[in-house]
């Protein structure tokens, strides 16, 4: 018995010996690409941008979703071989929670359905995420802004753009563009708090709050096809950014926002207290005792802000950890 457990033993390390010698780095399978494309009333144009996307990224997966559409985009995409899904809660902040939601992949591509955007530029954008092992690309459009863009929007653009760098303290090139390349950390540590156009503004400051690695490449911006209308309300959605835009400022900049608040009304109780003391001075009476009682209730609300905006920050910061741990929980793309 013994000899035989030895004799087998010695054919096992023979076998083993003879065996070809493993690779030092195993082969790393193909990035899954999902084409996501939000789409509400793109029946003129649907079918052409999914045609683009699938001649430019052959081995992506695209989808559709629909957003309440009430003309045949739905049974257009899918003629144009996309897969269709629909999101019944109007807006595009809606879709795009639910497709982040749904889709499982390694590597997303987001663009809007209007065929407006450049889709031959998808694959050099893949590239450069998986190369970089960055986790998003903007494509900063580039365009004849008098067939591209409608009246004002350009203008709009260049004023948020600056506002929100100057709120964060760095920003984008094109902070609306609806055109980017995700890594599968970021869309799955990304809560959706937006239900319109205004998605673009919160995925921006998403990305410079967990200072993420990201690039920008300019990408042709084209004029949408005739008959088709754009879904953009010129003053309505601005207001709606410029609102989301602030709101951001007090939730992940609370010592800032509260700050000025405070600073402000210490300003305005200094100025109405400025003649007291100098009466005060001339003559050792206070003669105003409302406005008095006014600036030390205004002092007090200042310095209550200024405590309320420390809190939150710790607040905040207890967020931020929470989604960067999530965020660390995926691999870099092309790692």
């Amino acid at each position: 018995m013994i000899r035989r457990l030895t004799n087998e033993g010695a054919l096992r390390m023979s076998s083993l010996t003879n065996l070809e010698p493993r690779p030092a780095v195993m082969p790393v399978p193909a990035a899954r690409v999902a084409v996501l494309l939000p789409c509400y009333n793109e029946e003129v144009a649907i079918a052409r941008t999914v045609a683009g996307f699938a001649a430019a990224l052959p081995g992506a997966t695209i989808y559709v979703y629909d957003n309440n559409s009430t003309d045949r985009t739905m049974a257009v995409a899918s003629a144009a071989g996309a897969i269709v899904c629909s999101e019944r809660r109007q807006g595009k902040g809606a879709v795009v929670r639910r497709m982040f939601a749904d889709i499982d992949a390694d590597v997303y591509v987001m663009a809007d359905g209007d065929a407006t955007y450049d889709a031959g530029a998808a694959a050099a954008m893949v590239a450069r995420l998986l190369d970089g092992q960055l986790d998003m690309v903007v494509g900063a459009r580039v365009s004849d802004e008098r067939l591209a863009y409608r009246r004002g929007h350009v203008f709009g653009n260049r004023l948020l753009t600056g506002l929100l760098a100057s709120m964060f303290g760095q920003s984008f090139s094109d902070i609306l563009s609806g055109y980017r390349v995700f890594s599968r950390r970021f869309v799955k540590s990304f809560p959706v708090r937006s239900a319109g156009f205004e998605i673009e503004t919160e995925i921006s400051v998403h990305a410079l709050e967990l200072a993420m690695p990201v690039a920008e490449m300019r990408t042709t911006y084209g004029a949408r096809p005739e008959d088709s209308l754009s879904k953009l309300s010129t003053w309505r959605d601005g207001f709606r950014i410029l609102r989301t835009m602030f709101n951001l400022y007090r939730y992940e900049r609370p010592v800032q926002f509260f700050g000025i608040i405070a600073l402000v009304l210490a300003l305005v109780a200094v100025g109405l207290g400025a003649p007291l003391l100098q009466t005060y001075d001339a003559t050792g009476l206070v003669p105003r005792l409302p406005t008095a009682v006014l600036i030390v209730g205004i002092m007090i609300i200042a310095v209550l802000s200024l405590f309320t905006g420390l809190i939150l920050d710790t607040v905040t910061e207890g967020r931020r950890e929470v989604k960067r741990l999530i965020y660390l929980q995926s691999d870099a793309p092309g790692a």
